[in-house]
């Protein structure tokens, strides 16, 4: 294994083209307006609202890190423009595409999902402002597999179980308590009804998701074995 594997997420993609189009949208909407009749001023319009829509799309491109993942010989490093999280590879039971009933059938997520073994060395390694963008972005991952409750006569049962406690004591005894325990309570929720606690979605990776899979089992493999 070399000793650092970097991954350049499909966001991060295209950030010259989308400022080029922008660019040159906004030119021809000036000329529309300029040349134009003013019963055909809408055309310019909208080339111009387009611009500025790609222009938009250039600058978040632009504010997310050159690599979404480094992976080296000791961790998983993955990174996003609200923080980071790192994960030892000895840290990791279980990599793999997250699967979820679809009638009799299973349909597999775009996303990699990653089951842990310890959330107490893993919670030192994360960043709150990635701790709340994570419990915002993915709470319609709680809607997969959602336990119904016979006794739910008031109809808020859902809405209750989109809120985490501000609490937690992990398997060592260690207690927790704000956004740190908030985001391990969202693990726990997760890995009950999906069986992993950390999902990536699709966009920040360079390859399909099982191509992916196979890399970091690979790089796990590989570490593991050289430090046996």
């Amino acid at each position: 294994m070399q000793k650092i594997i970097e991954i350049r997420s499909h966001a991060k993609r295209n950030v010259i083209v989308s400022v080029l189009i922008g660019l040159i949208g906004l030119c021809l909407g000036s000329i529309a307006f300029s040349v134009l009749p003013k019963s055909l001023y809408l055309i310019g319009i909208f080339l111009t609202s387009a611009s500025l829509v790609a222009l938009l799309i250039a600058w978040v491109k632009y504010r997310e890190p050159q690599f979404s993942f480094l992976l080296s010989r000791e961790s998983i490093l993955y990174k996003h423009r609200h923080g980071q999280w790192q994960l030892d590879w000895s840290n990791i039971q279980r990599i793999d595409v997250p699967r979820v009933s679809h009638g009799a059938d299973y349909q597999s997520l775009e996303m990699v999902a990653i089951k842990i073994k310890d959330y107490s060395v893993f919670l030192q390694n994360v960043s709150p402002r990635l701790m709340t963008n994570i419990l915002m972005e993915q709470r319609p991952l709680l809607f997969h597999d959602m336990p119904v409750s016979k006794d739910c006569a008031t109809g808020s049962c859902h809405s209750d179980d989109m809120l985490e406690h501000d609490y937690f004591k992990d398997s060592n005894g260690i207690e927790y308590k704000g956004i740190q325990a908030m985001f391990a309570n969202r693990m726990a929720k997760l890995r009950a009804r999906l069986g992993y606690d950390i999902f990536v979605a699709s966009s920040e990776l360079d390859r399909p998701e099982q191509e992916f899979v196979d890399l970091l089992r690979q790089c796990q493999q590989r570490v593991l074995t050289l430090s046996s």
